[in-house]
């Protein structure tokens, strides 16, 4: 379908790609991997048109191509679906379908009629029945992603490119978004599939390419891999050097954190568990099980119906965020761009967002004292930026990640709730976030981990707790810790 041949791209100062050769055949899902930087973004907008390459050959259909611009890929048959989902959210979910090539009538005019039949059927054709009507605001993300593959549909589709497409959705979506691509990969489509999550890569790829550092790693059908071998071509050590050693938890180290008898609403039931410090609590099960909403109450980030949180002995029935955080608790959330960052602030901005009577000198902050503490945790977490006046924004999703570990452990000395600590981050960053939670943890702070990333609460964690159904069914010690055991206690009723 279409071969890449010798791929060589430049910009400024960055060797972004250095002679690497890809190829995606009709009818399969082949995966592109890699950690940030490898890239694999590069590579995609040279398949989309957005970039054209410096050296090397493009075939596709059994010739010679190039692109000059995204519209001649498109009218080709290559369609990108990026993360960042670009959609005009005041437009109806027909004008967002037949955004580029609107039909028209004799008149000339928008034919409406003729464009919400066809985005109708083009959404029909992907299971779902989504009005066409709806404004692309009112639409979930899972929805607003149905919508952008819609867009592909409505004109000739041979190659669709996935970046990342299950950052923003869980559960039933996923399972959804893979009996889609199983359909397109059925009508002969050729699938490149992005993703951190090599679960899905075992289950949905017929082959994997990974890249590094530009660089082409290698090529194999996914038969022939496991996760320690794709990991090992991605990061360039062994599944075993993963995680760090777990470190045994004092059998009289004090409990920091209690929470008896949490109900959030009817989201979350009786939920109880208590946190020592140097501990790390996984809190497992499935997506809607209530584990962020029960870390949430805890922080005092929703309100709780009932129950008590105790703190160093000192029992709240409510609480508040700045409570919890004068109390030396803090929480990362699992969405960092829309709860945690302030994207077009810097880097010490952000982190002395949840200190900032520290820096406080009568009504105005000090900027230099705000720069010194940016420096050191920038330094402590090894966050690769210019300075700290550099905006998070333009950081990659890992170095944005240890801006708000950086903020957190500045602010909050004995208990973090990390909710996904490492969602939407590449496989060398996860290494770096898991050694740096084990770091915390021997320095004597209590933390809770809530993932929905099998691997890495087994891998993590000192004890795990599982909640279905908003209570928590169970508690896993030592060799019981495994995957078997935490999906028993999250599915089985």
């Amino acid at each position: 379908m279409i071969r890449l041949s010798a791929i060589s791209k430049s910009f400024p100062g960055v060797k972004a790609l250095q002679d690497v050769s890809f190829e995606a055949r009709a009818g399969e899902v082949h995966a592109l991997l890699g950690e940030n930087g490898s890239g694999k973004s590069t590579l995609t907008k040279i398949i989309g048109g957005l970039y054209q390459p410096d050296a090397g050959k493009i075939e596709y259909d059994g010739a010679v191509a190039r692109w000059s611009r995204t519209r001649d890929a498109s009218d080709a048959g290559i369609h990108v679906i990026y993360q960042e989902h670009v959609m005009f959210q005041d437009l109806t979910v027909a004008e967002n379908v037949f955004i580029s090539e609107q039909p028209l009538n004799r008149f000339g005019f928008v034919d409406y009629a003729q464009m919400e039949r066809r985005a109708a059927e083009a959404l029909k054709q992907l299971g779902t029945d989504i009005d066409v009507r709806r404004l692309v605001k009112t639409l979930s993300v899972a929805e607003q992603q149905m919508v952008e593959i819609a867009k592909a549909l409505v004109g000739t589709i041979k190659v669709l490119i996935l970046d990342e497409p299950t950052a923003v959705i869980a559960g039933r979506e996923v399972e959804l978004l893979f009996e889609r691509i199983a359909m397109l990969r059925s009508r002969g489509v050729a699938v490149i599939y992005i993703s951190h999550r090599l679960e899905e890569i075992f289950r949905i790829a017929d082959r994997v390419t990974v890249l590094k550092d530009g660089r082409l790693v290698g090529t194999c059908p996914i038969a022939e891999v496991d996760r320690e071998k794709l990991v090992s071509m991605m990061v360039g050590r062994k599944l075993s050097d993963y995680f760090p050693p777990k470190t045994p938890v004092r059998p009289d180290a004090p409990i920091v954190l209690e929470a008896k008898d949490v109900n959030v609403g009817s989201r979350v039931r009786n939920a109880s568990f208590a946190l020592r410090a140097g501990e790390i609590v996984g809190l497992s099960g499935m997506v809607g099980s209530g584990r962020t909403e029960l870390a949430m109450a805890v922080f005092g980030g929703l309100p709780m119906s009932g129950g008590r949180v105790t703190i160093d002995g000192t029992a709240y029935e409510r609480t508040a965020p700045m409570q919890s955080i004068r109390n030396g608790v803090g929480m990362l959330t699992e969405d960092r761009k829309a709860e945690g960052l302030m994207l077009n602030m810097n880097i010490a901005q952000n982190i002395s967002a949840a200190s900032l009577q520290e820096i406080a000198s009568g009504l105005f902050l000090d900027s230099r004292r705000e720069l010194d503490i940016a420096v050191r945790e920038m330094d402590a977490f090894k966050v690769a930026a210019p300075g700290p006046m550099t905006k998070v924004l333009g950081l990659s999703g890992g170095n944005q990640q240890k801006v708000l570990f950086g903020r957190w452990v500045h602010a909050c000395k004995k208990v973090l709730l990390l909710d996904e600590p490492t969602r939407g981050v590449d496989v060398g960053a996860k290494a770096e976030i898991y050694r740096l939670i084990r770091t915390l943890a021997d320095q004597g702070l209590a933390i809770l981990v809530i993932s929905s990333e099998l691997p890495e609460i087994i891998g993590l964690s000192n004890r795990v707790l599982v909640m279905r159904d908003g209570e928590i069914r169970g508690e896993l010690l030592g060799d019981d810790i495994g995957e078997e055991n935490i999906m028993a206690l999250a599915t089985h009723h």
